[in-house]
């Protein structure tokens, strides 16, 4: 019996082999930055929440300042700081728009007293605020693209039966409100 058949099949094995190994090892890469992407929106989401309960403080040194709108802003803080610790992305979606829509709120009222505006652990808070806002945004875009990057990897075939085979689900995308631009960029407005 010749040689030159088991060769061939061995070559064919092999490069059969490989080729799984390859889409393996490309799927935890894609996964892997999925998760890296998601460390780097919750790093900026611990600090923002961080410097929230400096800035309802310093907002309520004024006494007049409405008390409700502080109350927003600390509700939304809980309702982040839940889905963040569950990693439930659908949640922080929408706990997101309460908190971007609390924070514009307060910033707006913040207009109406010159004093508070003056202040400057105020204009320091809303400046260190605003800009988590906007990394946060800024992440999130990165994360929602390596999101997507995984989902396609792992819905094309063959890829499809590794991912199977490894019980390999798609991720949801992180999405917030049309208005989240508008808000960001009216708190860069009174930055």
């Amino acid at each position: 019996m010749s040689l030159i058949p088991w060769l061939i099949l061995l070559f064919v094995v092999g490069g059969a082999v490989a080729y799984i190994v390859t889409l393996y090892n490309g799927l935890i890469a894609v996964k892997n930055n999925v998760d890296k992407a998601w460390a780097n929106i919750d790093v900026l989401l611990k600090q923002r929440h961080d410097e929230l309960p400096k800035l309802v403080e310093v907002c309520k040194q004024y006494k007049q300042f409405e008390q409700e709108t502080l109350q927003r802003v600390i509700a939304a803080r809980s309702r982040v700081q839940t889905a963040r610790e569950g990693q439930d992305i659908e949640a922080l979606g929408k706990a997101e728009n309460m908190m971007r829509a609390s924070l514009g709120g307060l910033f707006a009222v913040a207009e109406a007293y010159p004093e508070l505006k003056a202040n400057q652990n105020f204009m320091q808070l809303q400046t260190r605020i605003t800009g988590l806002e906007n990394g946060i945004a800024d992440r999130r875009e990165l994360y929602n693209e390596s999101v997507n990057i995984y989902n396609v990897g792992i819905e094309q075939f063959p890829a499809v039966l590794i991912a199977n085979m490894f019980a390999y689900s798609a991720k949801p995308l992180l999405e917030f409100s049309t208005t989240e631009k508008a808000d960001v960029d009216m708190k860069s407005l009174f930055s």
